[in-house]
């Protein structure tokens, strides 16, 4: 098969689409024929050298995808050969095979198309075991997200959506904002020009966010607990903004706030499923529905992934970039 190989960490010239040997599925596993895959900001990390997978992962980038099952390793029940599916990966998605663990492999949701549900498992389960699992969302509460443009945040903004939380969203643009609200973002910050804890505090008569999902780290640590609510909930789920910062853990105390800092890729397969079986439970059915959906930018052919991953650098994009298989 092909996969798009790292030779050497680089810029998006570092990536190769090159021949490598077919995985086999193993105990507990099934092989998916890739239909899609999606570019994450954790891909690019692992091009730059700075992410690399957990071992006895793919050493491929990519942690998500779609396709069929092409065949079964020994001990797997409730799938077929030929199903249509969507994965949660350690890796290897930027492949035209891959083989996934059945316990992260989810059906694709009802009045999806096969390549868009490529969109789907990392940013679900992502958005559900930090927004609703780890920082519990409740009907009514207010729930900052930080890049609502990104896919991460176009897919919060709809499941806070869903069960009757109120949005606020920080972008960079007025077309960002503005597709954030068309989801059903009610306040509106461009972080370019306002200051987001102002801005809160204004929108919430003083008392600030119940839930923030947080994709800078450092830079806006303090900041967002100053924006918190009492009983808020913290939720990191990045570091683009740097790993340290200081935080004043009076204003904390004060607020009686709490701050909870995950990433999916590494934790043990038995969380994943759980994660996953809990996104089929709750979510699905919402796709069904019409209530939720993915948010696709563009498709590149999955040898462009380097092309892909320049537009997702740039961050002139909003929702997710998908690579499609030839």
């Amino acid at each position: 098969m092909h996969a798009i190989t790292i030779p050497e960490p680089g810029g998006p010239e570092a990536l190769v689409w090159d021949e490598v040997p077919d995985p086999v599925p193993g105990e507990g596993e099934v092989l998916v024929e890739v239909a899609a895959s999606a570019v994450n900001r954790a891909d690019i990390l692992q091009r730059q050298g700075s992410y690399n997978p957990p071992p006895g992962a793919s050493p491929y980038p990519g942690l998500e995808c779609s396709g069929r099952i092409a065949a079964l390793g020994s001990g797997v029940s409730g799938w077929a050969v030929g199903d249509e599916v969507c994965a949660l990966l350690a890796g290897g998605g930027y492949a035209e095979k891959v083989a996934v663990p059945a316990g992260q492999l989810l059906p694709v949701p009802d009045g999806v198309g096969l390549s868009q549900a490529a969109a789907l498992p990392e940013v679900v389960c992502t958005v559900w075991s930090n927004v609703f699992m780890v920082a519990q969302l409740r009907p009514g509460e207010t729930l900052l997200v930080h890049g609502g443009s990104s896919g991460i945040g176009t897919m919060a903004i709809q499941l806070a959506r869903a069960v009757d939380a109120r949005v606020a969203v920080t972008a960079g643009t007025r077309a960002k904002l503005e597709r954030c609200a068309e989801l059903g973002a009610e306040i509106l910050i461009n972080y370019r020009e306002q200051d987001f804890v102002e801005e809160i505090r204004r929108a919430t008569d003083g008392d600030g966010a119940d839930v923030i999902l947080d994709n800078m780290g450092a830079k806006y640590l303090d900041r967002n607990v100053q924006a918190l609510a009492v009983n808020g909930r913290l939720a990191i789920i990045g570091m683009q903004g740097g790993s340290k910062g200081e935080l004043n853990l009076g204003t904390l105390l004060s607020k009686r706030a709490a701050i909870s800092a995950t990433s999916l890729r590494a934790r043990p397969l038995g969380e994943k499923a759980a994660i996953v079986a809990a996104v089929r439970e709750h979510v699905w059915p919402l796709f069904a529905d019409g209530h939720v959906r993915p948010v696709i930018d563009q498709e590149l052919p999955m040898s462009d992934a380097g092309a892909a991953q320049r537009i997702v650098e740039e961050s002139g994009h909003i929702g997710k970039v998908l690579l499609v298989a030839h």
